[in-house]
């Protein structure tokens, strides 16, 4: 299970914190959704910015996004071709 999240007001005006928040859940930009997992940490990042946010909940698998992300995917990959 996991959280589909969209920003739906803008970032300016609002104080640092929470414009962090928004940044840890992945939401850069007005309009921009993202699938987050559902995890006490995520619900209360949620729950901080509720205001800006526009929360669906949804059936559909959390796959990681990011930069970190992707490397560590790459890695994984490059790792199980030299076994082979």
């Amino acid at each position: 299970m996991a959280y589909r999240v969209k920003l739906v007001r803008g970032m300016s005006g609002h104080t640092e914190k929470h414009r962090e928040t928004l940044r840890g859940l992945g939401l850069t930009r007005v309009g921009v959704s993202r699938l987050v997992q559902d995890t006490p940490e995520t619900k209360g990042m949620i729950a901080k910015v509720s205001y800006l946010l526009e929360v669906e909940q949804t059936n559909e698998k959390f796959v990681p996004f990011g930069r970190r992300a992707q490397k560590k995917a790459q890695l994984a990959k490059n790792a199980a071709a030299a076994k082979k």
